[in-house]
C-alpha cells in the first residue's frame, strides 16, 4: 500500500468510544460559562471537522446538526443557527477528507481555514437575517484561532491510533 506523505505510519482504527468522549469533552468546553467573545475559538467545531475528516463514516452531518442544536439551546441563539453552520462545516470536511490525508497538519490547517470561515459566515448570515447584533470585525479572527488549534487537535486526537498494534519488551511504545 502506498502511504500518504503527511502521515508517517499506518494508524489503528479509531475507537468509537474515544470519538464520542472527545466530542462530549469539546461540547463541555463550549458550554463552560466564561463569556462569549467573537474571537473565542469554537472547540466543538474543530473536533467535528477533525472527525469529519478522519472518520467520515462515524461522524457525519447528522451528528454535526445534533451538536449544533445543543449549542443553539445553550447559547439561546436562533434554533438552527449553529446546527446549519456545523452541518455545512462537516459536509465540507467530509468532502475534503480524501485530499487532506495527504498533507501535513500545518497544510491541513490552511485548507480547513476556509471551511471554518464559511461556518462563521453562515452563522453570521443567519443571525443578521433575523435582526441580530453585529458582533464586530473580531469575528474574522475566530476561524484563524480555530485553524491554529488544528495541529494540536491532530496530535492529541490521533495519539491513541498511533500505538503499536503488538506491544512487546523490545518496543518502547
Amino acid at each position: 500500500m502506498i502511504m500518504p506523505r503527511g502521515s508517517g505510519q499506518l494508524l489503528l482504527p479509531a475507537n468509537p468510544l474515544f470519538i464520542a468522549l472527545t466530542l462530549l469533552l469539546a461540547l463541555i468546553a463550549d458550554l463552560v460559562p466564561i463569556g462569549r467573545s467573537a474571537l473565542m475559538p469554537d472547540v466543538l467545531a474543530v473536533v467535528l471537522v477533525f472527525w469529519g475528516v478522519h472518520q467520515p463514516r462515524r461522524v457525519g452531518v447528522g451528528w454535526a446538526f445534533a451538536f449544533g442544536l445543543l449549542i443553539d439551546v445553550h447559547h439561546g441563539s436562533l434554533l438552527g443557527q449553529h446546527a446549519l453552520a456545523y452541518s455545512v462545516l462537516n459536509y465540507g470536511a467530509v468532502s475534503l477528507h480524501r485530499r487532506l490525508a495527504h498533507f501535513t497538519p500545518l497544510v491541513q490547517a490552511l485548507q480547513v481555514l476556509p471551511l471554518l470561515a464559511l461556518a462563521h459566515a453562515v452563522s453570521l448570515a443567519v443571525r443578521m437575517m433575523v435582526g441580530g447584533m453585529w458582533p464586530g470585525w473580531t469575528l474574522a479572527l475566530a476561524p484563524v484561532f480555530e485553524a491554529m488549534l488544528w495541529p494540536i487537535a491532530t496530535v492529541f486526537l490521533l495519539a491513541p491510533q498511533r500505538r503499536a498494534p503488538d506491544r512487546d519488551a523490545n518496543r518502547p511504545l
